[in-house]
């Protein structure tokens, strides 16, 4: 027996990012120096004051219990005024919020609470593999919107009508990102006024993942889609701690928004589990409750990187757009490699520059021309991963006859071709 068997199993492609982690751990236990700028898992230690909420809660023997699945209530009223300050919309804890075991979660487990075998859900290509994925599990069916390197509302607008008047059944849902993952792309709180207009005539929910809301470069802030009149009728908004306080392995998130699609995660959440540890939950609401210069220096951080990268890159030879926002630059790959493609390139990159990267392809078919590179090492190592870069563009010919000959596999280090 294998898990080809299974019916759910069967539905998911394979996951291509694991031949690119399989590769960058036989190169790691061979000794190799690997430059790691794929998985967007923050590097940056969770702030100090934050740990120590959690150790003080930690020690208190009465918090070792079951928690609650919707979140306790300090940290969703926490949530509730960072909605107010930042983006000047009124929640309601108790009907309006609730504390997810990170965003993925909380999408995993709505698309589980209000998909029917067959329901059409609208995503964009590329995305965030939960996002299509998370409904695909629960038995739905995807339709893409194209989205390779980004959109403007101009372009949105016809592809969401078209998609929407040639499914059938109509769908179910539009799941919205941004700032996105993979293409970094921002976008204005105009963008969200037609899509909520629409998908409130039409009668499709939308939900709109926010996990970058605080990672941005710019002097404007990405808005919530909550800021639109009338959005809470149909939509609900994620959130994430992950990167805004360097906690990703903490797994604490949030979705916020519609009462029904709250209660409704909110009651398959129930019968799924107790919540986060109560600790932990603790340690969250003084992070939103607290000071936050912790996250002004974590965002200088990411924008120092960015323009070391860029700037590297582009005296290296290769252009790639600047992201205002996100932890992730969104690289076309260089015309001397495009026939590759994006999973070809991200191993030979790994085998002749000593860099991992994300493969477009691992996003949807429609990133196939690009990778992602995410910004989670410090400035000295994304410096070295621009001199490898550049001895690789410096002879294309060279690394891709290195690539296809198979001496990637033996994990030839950058220095020996220098």
């Amino acid at each position: 027996m294998d898990d080809s068997e299974f019916h759910r199993l069967k539905r998911l492609p394979p996951y291509v990012f694991a031949e690119v982690n399989a590769m960058k751990a036989r190169a790691r236990g061979a000794g190799q120096d690997v430059i790691d700028l794929g998985m967007g898992n923050p590097d940056l230690p969770t702030p100090p004051h934050i740990v120590a909420k959690l150790a003080e809660a930690a020690g208190n023997p009465r918090t070792h219990g079951y928690s609650n699945s919707r979140g306790i209530p300090g940290l969703r009223r926490a949530q509730a005024a960072y909605y107010q300050r930042r983006f000047g919309v009124e929640l309601d804890p108790e009907s309006e919020i609730i504390v997810t075991i990170g965003s993925k979660e909380g999408l995993a487990n709505l698309a589980q609470a209000i998909t029917s075998p067959g329901d059409i859900i609208l995503a964009p290509n590329p995305s965030y593999p939960i996002h299509p994925y998370g409904f695909i599990i629960a038995g739905g069916s995807i339709r893409h919107i194209p989205v390779p390197g980004g959109i403007n509302i101009d372009e949105f607008m016809p592809a969401l009508d078209r998609a929407v008047r040639h499914s059938v059944p109509k769908p179910l849902a539009l799941v919205l990102n941004y700032p996105s993952n993979p293409t970094a792309q921002v976008v204005d709180l105009e963008f969200y006024r037609p899509i909520v207009e629409y998908c409130r005539r039409a009668g499709i929910w939308v939900l709109s993942d926010l996990a970058y809301a605080e990672i941005y470069f710019d002097d404007k802030p990405p808005p919530s889609i909550l800021q639109v009149p009338g959005a809470r009728d149909i939509a609900i908004e994620f959130t994430s701690m992950s990167k805004t306080y360097s906690m990703a392995g903490w797994r604490i998130g949030f979705a916020a928004g519609n009462k029904k699609l709250i209660q409704s995660l909110t009651r398959i959440k129930s019968y799924l589990d107790y919540g986060a540890f109560t600790p932990i939950q603790v340690a969250a609401t003084a992070a939103i409750n607290g000071p936050q210069d912790c996250v002004a220096e974590a965002r200088a951080t990411y924008k120092e990187r960015r323009d070391i990268l860029i700037e590297g890159m582009q005296a290296a030879g290769w252009d790639i757009p600047s992201p205002s926002a996100s932890m992730f630059a969104w690289a076309p790959i260089p015309e001397a490699f495009a026939q590759l493609g994006s999973l070809a390139f991200s191993k030979l990159m790994l085998t002749q520059a000593n860099i991992a990267v994300s493969p477009g392809i691992g996003f949807g078919e429609y990133g196939d021309h690009h990778v992602r590179i995410a910004l989670v090492e410090n400035k000295h190592r994304i410096r070295q991963a621009i001199r490898n870069v550049k001895i690789v563009l410096s002879d294309p010919e060279k690394a891709i006859d290195l690539y296809l000959r198979g001496i990637g596999d033996n994990i030839t280090p950058i220095k020996a071709r220098a």
